[in-house]
Parts: structure tokens; C-alpha cells; sequence
């Protein structure tokens, strides 16, 4: 049994018959970017990979060779029974479909199972993942859900996704909340991560008749969106949904959860504090300060968040804007779907 080198366009169509694909790049590696429904099981630490770099940039290639085998041999039986405990095919990348991956296929090919490895490793993938969103011409139209700080969009979104509505979740995929507190208990995605869940979720839903996205602005946390996305968000029908500030309240403190994360709150407002008139910003620091979280979020919503958002609603065409009136998420998911079935706007 030898192992087989296999395209990107093969991978895809394995991937839907559950292959099991396999990173055997270093956790670190692992971790800045990959292959979204890929595992890690390494074939070098973090730690020897950098042995091995630099033995290749100060010795040569045949002296990284020979001490990646030794470095290998010893980890084999490890690696082979992490491989074992996977049932059913599995495919393997590296960076660049090189030594890594090539000793990774063919130990698992001797083990009795059937392995493949990516040809081009995980460039090749990256690669595709850029030109694809370069290259990208997204047909369904928009519903981008807008409104004050506060009223659930990413939840109203997550309920009408469980309900099978097509919809693209950029806060979620950016690991970040779209504001100054947007990264409290959540840790940023960067831009690759991004890319590569962005380029799946646009072809997934290529062929829909719409797609539900929350209103965001160029940047989200450490990533930016694309500028073809960023003109369909614009160009689509807006949905401006109005909530009670209690509502809004209570789900801000459901989200964020200030009483675990106090440092973090009280930090991210020190980013904000000269915005804000100076008896409401010492009052609003009281209130984190004592634990007065409601007060504080009410205090930030009138004096911070609701009139940096009021003018927002001009920028778009009355005949593309629906306001959406609500007294609570559960209505508003429910107006939103009546919304996209208007036979004014959707199907």
C-alpha cells in the first residue's frame, strides 16, 4: 500500500464523504492557521521544528534530514496510534506537502489504513482560500440586521441559522463583538482563521436567494472583511431593529458577563473614557468599579453607543430600509423572517 498525493479539488470532495484530514504541522502552526475542519496530530513540536530549521539554514538540508528521522523515530508509535484511533480514510498536510506530510502518509499507510496527503500542503489551500474572496462574484442578496448596541443581532442570527435560514455569522468567525468590549471572554481569530471560515460559509450559500449578516463596519476585532463583501452588505436590505434599553441591557450583561470579567471591562473603557462627558464617564467607572454593572451599561448606551449609531440610519435608501419594532429578540427573530419572505424584498 503506497500513500497518494491529491489536489485541493479531491480533498473537498473527500471532505464531504468524511475523510479525516490530519495537520501534522506544530501546535503554533496549527494554531495561526489550517485547514478549518482539520486536527492536529504533529509530527515536530514547536520547539523541534525550530531545531530543525535551523539546522537546515546553518547545516543544510541533508543535516535537517537526518535529524528529523531521528527525531521521528522516536516519536513513531505515538504518532501511528494517535492515527490508528481515527477510523476511515485520512489525508495529511504540511506547509508545502513536503517531508512532514510524506513521513506522516506513509507511516500510516504501513499501519493498514488508507492515507493520502495534500499536494501542495497548506499553502496550496491557502492560496485558494485568497484568490477565491479576490476573485469572488457572491449572487444573493443581503439582509443586514442593524440596530442599537444591545439588541441580540448575533443571537437573533444564531436563531434563525438553527432554523435552517442562510446565514453568515462574521462575529462569531472573527472571534469578536464589534466594539471596543467586543473581544471580553473570547479570543480574537486572526486573519487567516477568518479568510478561510468566510470562504466556506460564501460558497455554501452561493446558490441561496439570500443571506442574513449583521452590519459591520471594515474591521472586526484584528480582522478586515473583503471590500466586495463589504459593498454587498452595503448595497442589501437593511433591517433596523428597535428593542425597550432593558432588553438591550439585560443582553448586553448576558453576553459579555462583566461580573468575570471586571479587569477586562474596566480596561476597554479606559479606551473610551474621553469621549464621554466627564461626570457621566466618572459615573459610569464608579458603577464598574462597585459592581454596578446595569447602571453602567445603561449609562454607555445613552451617552456613548446610541448617538454614535443614530445617524447611521440615513446612509441607506428608504426603499432598501425596514424597521423592525420589537419588544423583545424572540419577536424580532420573528419580524426579521416575515421580512425575508416580503414579496417586496425576498422570496
Amino acid at each position: 500500500m503506497v500513500f497518494k498525493d491529491i489536489s485541493l479539488e479531491e480533498l473537498f470532495t473527500k471532505q464531504k464523504n468524511g475523510v479525516t484530514v490530519v495537520d501534522v504541522r506544530s501546535p503554533s502552526e496549527h494554531k495561526d492557521a489550517k485547514i478549518p475542519w482539520s486536527i492536529n496530530i504533529p509530527v515536530f513540536d514547536d520547539r523541534e521544528r525550530a531545531e530543525v530549521g535551523t539546522l537546515y539554514k546553518q547545516a543544510g538540508p541533508e543535516a535537517a534530514k537526518e535529524r528529523g528521522i531521528e527525531i521521528i523515530s522516536r516519536k513513531l508509535p505515538s504518532f501511528v496510534k494517535q492515527c490508528e484511533a481515527i477510523k476511515g480514510e485520512k489525508v495529511v498536510y504540511c506547509w508545502r506537502g513536503g517531508m512532514r506530510s510524506k513521513i506522516a502518509a506513509t507511516m500510516i499507510d504501513l499501519a493498514g489504513t488508507t492515507a493520502h496527503r495534500l499536494s501542495g500542503g497548506f499553502r496550496t489551500y491557502r492560496n485558494w482560500v485568497v484568490d477565491t474572496l479576490n476573485n469572488m462574484d457572491f449572487k444573493p442578496t443581503f439582509y443586514v440586521l442593524n440596530g442599537f448596541t444591545g439588541i441580540g443581532k448575533t443571537k437573533i442570527l444564531q436563531q434563525l441559522k438553527d432554523e435552517d435560514y442562510p446565514v453568515i455569522d462574521l462575529e462569531k468567525m472573527a472571534q469578536h463583538r464589534g466594539s471596543i468590549f467586543g473581544q471580553i471572554g473570547l479570543e480574537p481569530n486572526n486573519q487567516k482563521t477568518f479568510d478561510s471560515l468566510l470562504v466556506h460559509e460564501l460558497i455554501r450559500y452561493q446558490d441561496a436567494p439570500f443571506v442574513l449578516i449583521e452590519g459591520e463596519s471594515k474591521r472586526i476585532g484584528k480582522v478586515l472583511l473583503p471590500d466586495f463583501l463589504l459593498q454587498k452588505k452595503n448595497e442589501g436590505i437593511q433591517l433596523y431593529i428597535e428593542l425597550p434599553i432593558e432588553e438591550r441591557v439585560k443582553q448586553i450583561l448576558e453576553d459579555y458577563s462583566p461580573d468575570e470579567h471586571r479587569e477586562e471591562c474596566l480596561s476597554a473603557f479606559q479606551r473610551i473614557k474621553k469621549r464621554i462627558h466627564t461626570p457621566i464617564a466618572k459615573e459610569i467607572e464608579e458603577d464598574l468599579l462597585n459592581g454596578s454593572f446595569d447602571v453602567a451599561v445603561r449609562l454607555l448606551l445613552e451617552y456613548y453607543y446610541d448617538p454614535r449609531y443614530k445617524h447611521s440610519i440615513s446612509q441607506y435608501a428608504d426603499e432598501k430600509t425596514i424597521i423592525i419594532k420589537a419588544r423583545n429578540k424572540h419577536e424580532a427573530v420573528e419580524k426579521v423572517k416575515s421580512a425575508c419572505h416580503s414579496p417586496s424584498f425576498g422570496e
